[in-house]
């Protein structure tokens, strides 16, 4: 690990903030894990709207709990999160298409509540880190053909 990229890991583990993915992943997960901190990945590869975005979040961080597509509630649930961890959360965000028509107008206020949440953190002795994979867009829809969750499972 370079000197740059070691403080920059060290640097968030102090006092937590993001990063990005394609840069640190590598070098930030095993830090993290050994210092005791949950490391949670939300695979978002197939969330088109902000709801499916949640749900990803709520299954990568193990929250006991349905959370409405409010902002609101995710910042409810990073909370508890974080309160039931001894250090705290790297969250990251996989495969987030960004670039899509029903995302693009939710990335400001989903970066909004990680940055909220990244205080709620220091005020209450922990950390919060994040990471967004950023993927674009999802391809357009073939016509006539029908995508089932379970096709990606056979």
């Amino acid at each position: 690990m370079s000197q740059a990229v070691n403080k920059q890991v060290q640097r968030l583990l102090k006092s937590g903030g993001s990063f990005e993915p394609s840069e640190l992943l590598a070098a930030i997960e095993p830090v993290a894990v050994e210092a005791g901190v949950l490391w949670s990945v939300a695979d978002c590869s197939r969330a088109r709207n902000r709801s499916a975005v949640f749900r990803a979040i709520v299954k990568a961080v193990d929250y006991p709990e349905f959370i409405p597509g409010k902002f609101d509630a995710l910042y409810d649930c990073l909370c508890d999160t974080l309160l039931d961890q001894r250090v705290g959360l790297v969250l990251v965000l996989n495969a987030f298409h960004s670039a899509d028509e029903g995302l693009k107008k939710d990335i400001d206020g989903i970066l909004q509540v990680f940055n909220d949440a990244i205080d709620f953190a220091q005020e209450n002795g922990k950390i919060f880190i994040f990471g967004i994979e950023h993927a674009g867009r999802h391809p357009d829809a073939d016509p006539g053909v029908v995508h089932n969750w379970s096709d990606a499972h056979d």
